[in-house]
């Protein structure tokens, strides 16, 4: 017996006919959020510092020699920082390659002045230099308008901190000093640099290979203990403003 036209699971329309597609499932935003988390699960994820355990790292007086190294250990682990850069060593050779990479790499760049000065012994004009020129630099080679900075030597004060409103830059201290620059044996700067509670803004110098072999066990070290790897702008959120100073996140 012939079966009439169109039956069967692999009947064919007549020709010329339009078939209207099923109408697609509706899904839930939360049941999506899931599924993809489910799918990609590796993917990164910024955590809520006012309630996670996380750590800013800072780098000062590049980017230098050793930057490069200190990136690939940074990316292996998943890491995140912040450089706060002098101009002289942006414009040096290299420099350039290096901050750009330090931005297509997810970290956060800073401005250490032009040239390292001690900037509260400057006059209005060489003061706006320093810290106007560098920005305008690291703009111009990457795109990025700095929104931190770290005034050299910490030393700041009422024009360092008018100059800095002006330029829309945070002034960024720090609580945990590994004095890298003093002591230059990377398992004493490691275990300087542990010494963190969470919210806390750790200062080294990624200028010296002692600081830079001494980050992976500063890392693990970190990792083991629960804490997330940040940069200074994601540690506070939008809790920065210009001009003001900041040493560590005193979560809420």
């Amino acid at each position: 017996m012939a079966l009439p036209a169109g039956a069967g699971c692999d009947a064919v329309p007549p020709a010329g006919q339009i078939v209207p597609a099923p109408p697609s499932p509706v899904v839930a935003p939360e049941a999506l959020v899931k599924r993809l988390e489910a799918m990609q699960p590796a993917w990164p994820r910024e955590p809520d510092c006012g309630q996670a355990k996380c750590v800013a790292l800072t780098f000062d007086d590049g980017p230098g020699d050793h930057t490069g190294k200190l990136l690939d250990m940074l990316r292996e682990k998943g890491a995140k920082a912040t450089f706060f850069v002098v101009g002289q060593m942006v414009a040096a050779a290299h420099g350039a390659a290096t901050v750009r990479r330090i931005v297509a790499e997810g970290h956060e760049l800073g401005n250490h002045s032009w040239s390292h000065p001690m900037l509260t012994g400057l006059s209005g004009q060489r003061l706006a230099y320093e810290i106007g020129h560098t920005g305008d630099l690291v703009r111009r080679l990457t795109g990025v308008r700095m929104r931190v900075m770290r005034p050299p030597y910490g030393a700041t004060d009422r024009a360092v901190a008018e100059q800095t409103r002006r330029r829309g830059l945070a002034q960024i201290l720090w609580n945990v000093d590994t004095f890298d620059w003093r002591d230059r044996v990377p398992a004493l700067v490691a275990k300087r640099g542990a010494q963190v509670r969470p919210g806390s803004i750790v200062l080294m110098h990624d200028i010296h290979p002692t600081t830079v072999k001494a980050v992976p066990r500063l890392l693990d070290t970190l990792g083991h203990r629960g804490y997330s790897f940040v940069t200074v702008t994601e540690l506070y959120g939008d809790r920065l403003r210009p001009g003001r100073r900041y040493e560590q996140l005193r979560r809420r």
